[in-house]
C-alpha cells in the first residue's frame, strides 16, 4: 500500500490502537487484527485499480474505519457506545476467536457501514442513477476483497488457540458459508443505506438509525447465545434489514 493512499493512515492509527491494548482486554485483539488485515487489503486494491473510483472507495473506507475506532476509544475512556458495539465489546473474554470476530463484524457492518457510506454519498448523489450504479458495484467489489481473506483468517483463528474436533469438520463448511454471508450482509447494507437516506431526505434519520441499532444489537445478542454461530446464522441469515417505514 503506497503512502499516499488514505487508507494507510487509517491502518497505522489502528494499528497503534492494537500495541497500546492493556493485557486485560487482549481478547480485543482477535477482531481488531482482523479487520487491520482486511482494511490493509482494500488498501492495496486500492492500489491495484480494482475499483471505478478509488479516490471514493479510500475516503469510504477511512469513514468506516473511523467509526470503529471511534467506537473502541470512547468504550476505553468509559464513555457511552452504541447497543451493537457495547454487546461486542462486553462479550466474555474467554469465548471461541470466531465468536470474537463474529460479534465485531456484525456490529461494524450491520450497524456503522450503512453510516460510512451516507457520509460519502450525498443526496444529489442519490438522485444520479448512473453515478449510484458505479458506486453500488464499487460497493460489491468489495466482497471479492474480502472474500479472498477467508482461508487467510480461518487460518489465523486457527493459530489463536485450540479447535473442537466439530469446529475442525466444519472448516470447509465456515469457509463458504463465511463468503455468502459477506455477499448477503452487503445487500443487506445497501437497503439499509438506501431506506436512511430517505430518511435523512425526509427528517426522520434519528428514528430510522435508532431502529438500526435496536436491529444490529438483538442480532448481536442471538451470536451470544450457546451453539455453533455459523450453523445458526446459516439459519436465520447475516445481517438486518431495516423494514419500511411505518
Amino acid at each position: 500500500m503506497n503512502d499516499g493512499n488514505p487508507v494507510s493512515g487509517v491502518v497505522a492509527r489502528m494499528r497503534q490502537r492494537l500495541d497500546d491494548l492493556p493485557d486485560e482486554l487482549a481478547h480485543r485483539r482477535i477482531f481488531l487484527g482482523t479487520y487491520l488485515r482486511t482494511t490493509q487489503a482494500v488498501g492495496s486494491a486500492i492500489d491495484q485499480a480494482r475499483f471505478e473510483d478509488p479516490e471514493w472507495v479510500g475516503d469510504w473506507d477511512v469513514k468506516f474505519a473511523e467509526l470503529y475506532l471511534q467506537a473502541h476509544d470512547e468504550d476505553l475512556s468509559g464513555k457511552q457506545v452504541s447497543r451493537p458495539w457495547r454487546l461486542a465489546f462486553d462479550a466474555p473474554a474467554n469465548l471461541p476467536a470466531l465468536r470474537h470476530v463474529l460479534l465485531g463484524i456484525n456490529a461494524h457492518v450491520n450497524y456503522d457501514l450503512p453510516q460510512a457510506l451516507l457520509a460519502v454519498i450525498s443526496d444529489d448523489d442519490f438522485a444520479d442513477p448512473f453515478l449510484m450504479d458505479r458506486r453500488r458495484r464499487d460497493h460489491e467489489r468489495i466482497d471479492g476483497v474480502l472474500a479472498e481473506r477467508v482461508g487467510a483468517e480461518d487460518d489465523e483463528l486457527a493459530a489463536s488457540g485450540p479447535r473442537t474436533l466439530l469446529d475442525q469438520l466444519l472448516t470447509p463448511l465456515n469457509r463458504l458459508s463465511s463468503q455468502r454471508f459477506l455477499r448477503e450482509s452487503r445487500q443487506k447494507v445497501w437497503h439499509n443505506t438506501v431506506e436512511l437516506q430517505r430518511a435523512r431526505r425526509l427528517g426522520s434519520y434519528p428514528q430510522r438509525l435508532a431502529e438500526l441499532e435496536l436491529l444490529s444489537a438483538a442480532k448481536i445478542a442471538d451470536l451470544l447465545r450457546p451453539g455453533q454461530v455459523l450453523l445458526r446464522l446459516a439459519l436465520t441469515g447475516f445481517g438486518v434489514t431495516l423494514p419500511p417505514p411505518v
